[in-house]
């Protein structure tokens, strides 16, 4: 019974590792799109304050959702990473197993649904510390 858990267990983290892969390639291809666009679309010479106006802040949209994309795509690859280690679907905070239900809603995450909502309200309250391990 308890090989037959570890098999259970196996091919479900086997299946996180494929949603991962995807989810990272899909970024990766998401990136690349982005900045192809962003450099086709780029004026040489903007005519005039108007058009360099709209195309600074076209390039702070785009800096702003690479950045995302970026930090989304370290997040995946870490899932990936803790997986390869055997550290998969447990919390950094606790130590506790990641429920599979959250797992199943964001795969990269690091924290159950208990210690995700106080890092996030210590976050919010401006603990420079929460940042960081968020961040971790």
């Amino acid at each position: 019974m308890a090989s037959g858990m570890r098999s259970t267990v196996k091919s479900k983290y086997e299946s996180y590792r494929k949603i991962l892969e995807k989810k990272a390639a899909e970024v990766q291809s998401s990136m690349s799109a982005q900045k192809a666009a962003q450099v086709l679309a780029r004026e040489e010479h903007p005519r005039d304050e108007g058009d360099l106006s709209q195309q600074s802040h076209e390039e702070w949209i785009f800096l702003n959702r690479n950045t995302l994309d970026i930090k989304l795509l370290r997040e995946v690859q870490d899932a990936l990473r803790r997986i390869g280690q055997g550290a998969y679907g447990v919390c950094y905070e606790c130590d506790e197993p990641i429920s599979a239900k959250r797992l199943d809603a964001v795969p990269w995450a690091k924290f159950c649904v208990s210690c995700q909502e106080r890092v996030a309200a210590r976050a919010e309250s401006g603990n420079e510390e929460a940042f960081q391990e968020a961040e971790r």
